[in-house]
């Protein structure tokens, strides 16, 4: 490992993670679990209570044309309470892998939501400031995303970010999904949505590629996103999983590559932000002030 490269979060059990590790506060715990790709299993605990959101769920082997690298053991998604969807990109909805998580809520846009209610996926629109309660003081809302550049005229072309505002025994914790997008200036308001600061930023650094199309944030993009939304921590996600079948015509160490330059990025740009750099099925538990 080279000098500046930040080393992979310890998955739960290790120093850092786990029930009862740093995150747990007066019973309020929100752990993370990044499955590869935008998939991230959130555990949320508010007392006695545990509810599991997991976001942009691929679960399978493939999306489309892609291959993924690593499997998925069903129990780390099973019994998931609502799904944040941000588009219908074909790597970020999946129908089959919808269906997989049974008639549960699919948190989106309208259009989105509608698309999915048209193949028989419990798809629910939220509306401008709309908070959805998926359970006692586990709120979630929409916010923008720009990411228009490659329309799809078989798909819906609505983009959103979520916020999870979760609040219990005197203590809030936000966590800040962007789904795929550009920087916007109003990325600076976004605590202002949840009226708490951001305590993680699930932000994209990568693709499927080498190179990116636009509508999308690389590690020094996204580090600066972090910054300028006061993101306390930074989990980067849509990398290093997903690639075309074959892929030996790619560089060598590609899929690593945008994850580990976060780290580096965010040490620069943003070093009011802690980078915590997953590996496809580490979890970390959030801090919670």
């Amino acid at each position: 490992m080279s000098p500046g490269t930040p080393a992979a979060a310890p998955a739960d059990g290790a120093a850092g993670g786990g029930a009862g590790g740093e995150g747990g506060h007066d019973g309020l715990e929100v752990r993370l679990t990044w499955l590869g790709h935008s998939t991230v299993v959130l555990d949320v605990r508010t007392g006695a209570r545990a509810t599991r959101l997991v976001t942009d769920p691929l679960l399978r082997r493939h999306a489309g044309l892609l291959r993924r690298r690593g499997g998925i053991p069903a129990d780390v998604w099973r019994g998931s309470d609502a799904v944040l969807l941000s588009h219908a990109h074909h790597d970020h909805a999946e129908p089959a892998s919808l269906r997989m998580l049974g008639p549960v809520p699919v948190l989106t846009a309208p259009e989105t939501a509608r698309w999915l209610r048209g193949r028989g996926i419990e798809g629910r629109g939220l509306g401008d400031d709309e908070w959805f309660e998926v359970a006692p003081g586990v709120d979630v809302r929409l916010v923008p995303a720009v990411h228009g550049d490659r329309p799809m005229p078989h798909r819906p072309n609505a983009a959103n970010g979520h916020l999870v505002r979760v609040r219990w025994g005197g203590r809030t914790c936000v966590v800040w999904a962007l789904g795929d997008t550009e920087a916007y200036a109003a990325m600076r308001e976004t605590a202002g949505l949840a009226g708490a600061p951001v305590d993680v930023a699930l932000v994209p650094v990568g693709g499927w590629g080498p190179r990116l199309s636009g509508g999308h944030l690389g590690p020094r993009e996204a580090a600066q996103v972090c910054s300028e939304a006061g993101a306390r921590a930074a989990v980067p996600v849509h990398w290093g999983t997903l690639h075309a079948p074959g892929g030996r015509w790619l560089p060598p160490g590609w899929m690593d590559a945008a994850g580990l330059a976060f780290g580096v990025e965010t040490a620069a740009r943003a070093p009011g932000c802690r980078p915590v750099v997953l590996p496809v099925g580490g979890s970390w538990t959030v801090p919670v002030a």
